[in-house]
């Protein structure tokens, strides 16, 4: 699923991946519903390319959506990032990925986290399971 919502650069929110060709693709936004091409040019980068940094490896953003989605038992995470405060973002991480590491994780980042895993809980879009894990398991 994470492999077709996409992060343009320069755009707020998350976008969905309608079709594309070499020059452009076409996403749907998931705030507003809207449909607009997105070009070459543009960074545009799917939610299964992204990690987050821990003290030993790079966690797969699924797995980190898959904590907060145990943490909050499947539903949005309640903690407002616009008026949260930089220690309580951090303690959120930290309850939900303990290894992250606090060097290369700004504050930033875990308020687009949290600001994406509640746009993807809004629009119904929680299966964070790998699908080449899910094609591993249907043919044993």
């Amino acid at each position: 699923m994470l492999e077709k919502i996409l992060a343009v650069t320069g755009k707020p929110g998350l976008f969905k991946l309608i079709s594309g060709s070499q020059k452009m693709i076409i996403v749907e936004s998931l705030l507003d519903g809207k449909r607009m091409p997105a070009y070459a040019h543009e960074r545009v980068i799917a939610l299964s390319d992204i990690a987050m940094y821990t003290e030993d490896e790079e966690i797969p953003l699924r797995q980190v959506f898959e904590a907060i989605q145990k943490k909050e038992g499947g539903k949005a995470v309640s903690l407002d990032v616009k008026k949260a405060g930089d220690d309580e973002l951090h303690a959120y991480m930290a309850a939900v990925l303990p290894a992250y590491d606090r060097e290369r994780v700004h504050t930033s980042d875990i308020k687009k986290l949290i600001s994406w895993y509640n746009l993807l809980t809004k629009n119904d879009l929680t299966d964070f399971s790998d699908p080449q894990e899910q094609k591993e398991q249907k043919e044993a």
